[in-house]
């Protein structure tokens, strides 16, 4: 009786939101690992390629239920925090926001206009850039990958790691993220 008890706290202590995400003015969760900038792609992929990141563009919310997911149940994890931290260059942009964008092509829109012209519809959105992305006319052009929506830990991380490490240009099974997610849940279980 007393193990049962004991799991039954374990399970409601990790089921529990991780931290409470500091909420901005603008309603949008923030985290340390974000960057203030001046939202301007090219200088911030150059200033991300001079640190050794990847640079990272994730669009949230106000009121967003899965932004709120991510920041309270994901992102706070130590291996989670700590490998956004340490590996990527990461700027949060309002789906609905006024603030002033600067795409690789020159073109200047607010995020909400700008989140169009890439076709971002769902929150979160999670751009991931080519760190050789400054070639190319559009952010969206310029993804390696797009993770839309919220999702669990082990896929957050190994979707981090997947694209830190340019698995996409790998040979073989781990050049598909699905496989390669795949492969890392396996070797998790066992």
């Amino acid at each position: 009786m007393f193990k049962k008890a004991l799991l039954a706290i374990a399970a409601l202590v990790l089921s529990a939101p991780l931290a409470l995400a500091e909420m901005g003015e603008d309603g949008l969760h923030k985290a340390a690992w974000m960057r203030e900038t001046f939202k301007d792609m090219s200088e911030d992929l150059e200033e991300a390629n001079a640190e050794g990141k990847r640079l990272m563009v994730i669009f949230e919310q106000r009121g967003c239920i899965y932004c709120r997911k991510m920041h309270e149940e994901v992102f706070p994890r130590p291996e989670i925090s700590q490998y956004l931290e340490d590996n990527f260059f990461v700027v949060q942009m309002n789906l609905f926001g006024d603030v002033e964008v600067t795409d690789f092509d020159g073109d200047t829109r607010t995020e909400k206009d700008m989140a169009r012209k890439w076709g971002i519809m769902f929150t979160p959105t999670i751009l991931f850039l080519d760190d050789e992305a400054a070639d190319t006319e559009t952010a969206t052009g310029a993804a390696v990958a797009i993770m839309p929506g919220a999702f669990m830990p082990g896929t957050t991380l190994d979707m981090l790691t997947w694209v830190r490490e340019k698995l996409y240009e790998a040979d073989g099974d781990d050049a598909e993220f699905q496989r390669y997610h795949a492969r890392k849940i396996a070797e998790r279980a066992g």
